[in-house]
């Protein structure tokens, strides 16, 4: 393993300026030409008694959990389940089959449509919503276009795999008026929720410093190429990212739904920076009001392997720091603690999944009385608060543009480490000041025919 200081390895650093990064922004442009059509039929309000109809584009690992919170909503029903892998798509239509049988019989169910491309689900205009829950270089184009075209969108975190696509979701959801959930479901979960209102409402005292822990993921040798096996479309499944032959330990086991080697391949993914920082940076901005800004600096190593088929960074160490004089340190789990920790002058408030912490102690039932902030509360699961707000159009517990901001600060981290210098960032224009290099890395030329 080395610690990078070099040009980033297996990303492309074609010419990409500011200006051509607004007028992508801008202009909205469809993946290979596909035709979408605005459908309008959850621009105002559902009724109460009217169901919503939804598919799912991507049923793998991650997938199969969302369909199934999805399956659990009354006031949906799951119409299409779009997968490039037959098997896998065969698999979810069954998953509905199963669980829809009793409504089948009072005719409330009148099937399951399976589909290898996703436009043809953006194209029909009888569905309200998708589940987008792809690998994460093919989160943003299914998700903008189902936006253009109508439709909600429950995507799975990080939101994106660039910052301009992250951007462009943002602003074409704003445009469409489009209802956006992100999968960040700790938003949803009430320690998370408590943790960050004690830190908002001075609890702890003055915020001296915070820090983000996260698991570190493994490296891996090198691999055969292998012929594509059957019922893989795997020029579909590479689609916009750059072309890489196929073995499996790049892509998802063939048997069962264990966790896919994609998540460790820089070409599909930025690696456990995002993976599992889009969930904790994010509850550490949710505590700050950061939820629309961003650091003005970024200072980091991480360790990236000499070969292998797996290609993200190892462990690592990024320091961000905050206009307002906060700095953020984000690692692995080996320095940080697994989870946000919030260190004040009074105090110090710690969350993790399933964990709520707090010096001193009797933080932890004090009461958020009715003069002070009070933030977002879920009814219910994260899930059925997308569905919630599909009907009320209001905003969900996880809205779009603080997705954005959560997924862009976790890839600073990564560009920061792969060029291996301190870079200083303007969050409100979404540019790097002064490095060309490192704006190029703000976006990544997709593999035609896709555009954004």
């Amino acid at each position: 393993m080395k610690r990078s200081g070099t040009e980033p390895r297996g990303i492309s650093l074609a010419s990409a300026t500011r200006r051509d990064f607004l007028r992508a922004s801008a202009g909205f442009g469809a993946a290979a030409a596909w035709p979408f059509m605005w459908t309008g039929r959850v621009a105002a309000a559902v009724p109460a008694n009217e169901r919503i109809t939804v598919a799912a584009i991507g049923t793998g690992r991650m997938g199969r959990g969302d369909l199934g919170n999805m399956l659990s909503e009354a006031g949906a029903q799951v119409v299409a389940v779009c997968d490039v892998d037959a098997n896998r798509c065969s698999d979810a239509r069954r998953m509905v089959e199963k669980r829809y049988t009793k409504r089948s019989a009072n005719g409330e169910f009148t099937g399951c449509k399976e589909y290898h491309d996703y436009r043809e689900i953006i194209a029909r205009g009888d569905v309200d919503a998708v589940l987008v829950c792809t690998p994460d270089h093919w989160h943003a184009l299914p998700a903008i276009e189902a936006a253009r075209s109508g439709k909600d969108v429950f995507i799975q975190k990080p939101m994106t795999y660039t910052i301009e696509e992250g951007r462009v979701l943002s602003d074409t959801a704003r445009q469409y008026g489009r209802v956006v959930q992100v999968g960040s479901q700790q938003r949803s979960d009430q320690r998370f929720r408590f943790g960050c209102e004690l830190v908002r409402n001075g609890r702890i005292g003055t915020i001296t410093k915070v820090e983000v822990g996260c698991g570190i993921d493994p490296r891996t040798g090198n691999e055969p190429v292998m012929p594509v096996p059957e019922g893989l479309d795997y020029g579909m499944w590479v689609g916009p990212a750059p072309w890489m032959p196929y073995t499996e330990k790049r892509v998802h086991p063939r048997k069962g739904y264990g966790r896919p080697g994609w998540l460790r391949t820089h070409n599909y993914c930025i690696g456990m920076m995002t993976g599992w920082g889009s969930h904790h940076m994010d509850i550490a901005h949710w505590a700050m009001d950061f939820m629309e800004t961003g650091p003005v600096a970024i200072d980091g190593w991480a360790e990236y392997a000499d070969d292998g088929a797996w290609t993200v960074h190892g462990d690592w160490d990024v320091t961000y720091a905050y206009a307002n004089g906060l700095n953020i340190h984000f690692g692995g789990n080996r320095r940080y603690k697994q989870g946000v920790t919030f260190h004040g002058t009074e105090g110090k408030v710690h969350v993790r999944r399933g964990r709520l912490d707090a010096e001193p102690k009797s933080l932890l039932k004090s009461t958020i009385g009715p003069g002070e902030t009070h933030l977002y509360r879920t009814r219910g699961s994260h899930m059925h608060n997308f569905v919630e707000c599909i009907r009320t159009r209001g905003e969900t517990a996880a809205p779009v543009e603080n997705g954005h901001r959560s997924c862009t600060v976790c890839i600073l981290g990564d560009i920061a480490a792969r060029l291996g210098r301190k870079l200083h960032w303007d969050p409100a224009k979404e540019q790097f000041l002064d490095d060309e290099t490192a704006n190029r890395m703000v976006t990544r030329p997709m593999r035609a025919p896709w555009v954004l």
